[in-house]
């Protein structure tokens, strides 16, 4: 089996226990991103994680905190696929010669070519997935006609191909989701070598056990996030909004309205569950690569 298809086997199963772990926590991200502002006086319809989760479970069931998932399920396989693939590429072209492990500086460039790559694939994904988490929030804001826009994902891109400007309505958000990719994966994998070497003690990371694995991979999640959390925001914002009479013209306007209104803390709103997710969601991820690439040699 070549590298290529080690590579793409081994990071379609680690997308899907990413996404099994993650998902109801990525849920509850984007209800508590996309809730309107509060009327003055009134209290936010969640008052935080715990009370999304709350009136999630009391509305929906715990169906409800897999919402959305078909979308991803089919792309996350795909996605991971080609981030590790494109990464595994990258590897390759930077090695000085065959077998030596890379640097953490080469894993930080060839984490941020799989960023651009894969952002091409995230974009319209990632706007058919904000699209249907965000309408079950929307939807109790009183307008009937937002709770049930969408039937599912195929609908979401048929009514965005037709009355968005086709191909370029899908791919709105392209600049944030770019912004987020390019830093958020060159951290991920830069700091998931750096924590391997480290935990390894200056001896071949080969030989680590899964716990390290896992907590280097689950650390590398946050370090993603942590680097790049408030271009995810504006990427949310941007792809949920009316197409006919937008709020935001823009990432730096978007961007800069959001600290206007809300303050730097609107540009962090659903850190919580995002940074709550990444560790379990990565651990499990880079755990189920790693295991998945040495099985297959």
């Amino acid at each position: 089996m070549g590298d290529v298809a080690k590579d793409l086997a081994s990071g379609t199963v680690g997308g899907v226990a990413q996404l099994v772990v993650g998902h109801p926590f990525d849920t509850i991200k984007v209800k508590l991103q996309s809730q309107p502002a509060p009327v003055p006086g009134q209290p936010p319809k969640f008052s935080g994680a715990m009370d999304a989760v709350r009136q999630t479970l009391a509305a929906e069931g715990p169906r409800g905190l897999y919402k959305g998932m078909g979308a991803p399920l089919a792309t996350v396989a795909v996605f991971n696929a080609v981030l590790f693939t494109v990464r595994g590429q990258m590897e390759t072209l930077l090695r000085s010669e065959p077998g030596v492990p890379l640097t953490v500086n080469q894993q930080i460039v060839a984490g941020a070519g799989a960023g651009v790559a894969v952002s091409f694939l995230a974009c319209p994904t990632e706007l058919i997935k904000c699209r249907l988490q965000a309408q079950s929030a929307m939807g109790a804001t009183g307008s009937v006609a937002v709770a049930v826009k969408y039937g599912g994902p195929m609908d979401v891109a048929k009514q965005v191909l037709r009355s968005e400007g086709g191909a370029r309505g899908l791919y709105k958000g392209l600049v944030p989701t770019l912004a987020r990719e390019v830093p958020g994966n060159a951290a991920m994998f830069g700091v998931y070598e750096a924590i391997k070497q480290f935990l390894a003690g200056g001896q071949d990371t080969s030989g680590l056990g899964r716990g390290s694995l896992m907590a280097a991979g689950g650390l590398a999640g946050a370090a993603f996030w942590g680097a790049v959390y408030p271009t995810d925001v504006v990427k949310s914002v941007l792809q949920v909004d009316d197409y006919k009479n937008p709020k935001y013209s823009g990432s730096i306007d978007a961007f800069r309205k959001i600290l206007a209104s809300e303050g730097a803390k609107g540009l962090y709103k659903g850190f919580g569950p995002a940074m709550a997710r990444s560790v379990p969601a990565n651990a499990a991820c880079f755990l189920a690569y790693e295991v998945t690439r040495s099985a297959l040699g």
